[in-house]
């Protein structure tokens, strides 16, 4: 199995820590229950953790099947309505940091999107990008690709490229767009 074909995540960041939780995909089960979001595919998880652990918030876990440190075991996928309100409220925080720690797999969007529609393009689905700033990127990327957010926010002048990408990741996940550029389904 390649590494493309891989569906498990390896490690997750977490999002809300409950110490004596109920599970919401396992019915009547209880203990420490960790809501988090997977690195690589930002899949929404509940997690079991370990009886003497905590957890604090955009905490790194391991989860992949071998080398678990803090976690039991992963319960199942959560979707966003089934999030705490405290999960909730870390999301964006967390995703960017995820976006800023995975800042050339992100970059890449900027260098590689592509129209959708003829009259959509994938770069205008990210918050603050209008048409005005989807031809600046186009026209500034045909000449160099760039390099990393700081690039990005030089040459083209948008601020905080980083968070505008979590802002879109946030909304895939609360399931407000019918199109996933970041998140797989």
């Amino acid at each position: 199995m390649s590494s493309v074909d891989k569906k498990y995540e390896e490690f997750a960041r977490v999002l809300d820590f409950l110490p004596r939780g109920k599970s919401e995909v396992i019915k009547g089960r209880e203990g420490p229950i960790v809501e988090a979001i997977g690195e690589e595919r930002l899949t929404l998880l509940e997690l079991l953790g370990m009886e003497s652990q905590t957890f604090e918030v955009g905490e790194r876990v391991k989860i992949g099947k071998d080398g678990r440190e803090k976690i039991v075991s992963v319960l199942g996928k959560l979707v966003y309505q089934e999030l705490t309100p405290e999960a909730r409220s870390s999301l964006p925080a967390v995703v960017e940091s995820l976006v800023k720690d995975g800042e050339k797999k992100y970059v890449a969007y900027f260098n590689e999107l592509q129209p959708l529609t003829p009259r959509l393009h994938g770069l205008e689905l990210i918050p603050g990008i209008g048409k005005t700033f989807m031809k600046e990127i186009i026209e500034t990327r045909e000449k160099r690709p760039f390099a990393d957010f700081d690039d990005v926010q030089e040459r083209v002048g948008l601020r905080e490229p980083a968070r505008m990408i979590a802002k879109r990741i946030v909304e895939e996940l609360a399931g407000e767009s019918h199109i996933a550029l970041f998140v797989k389904k």
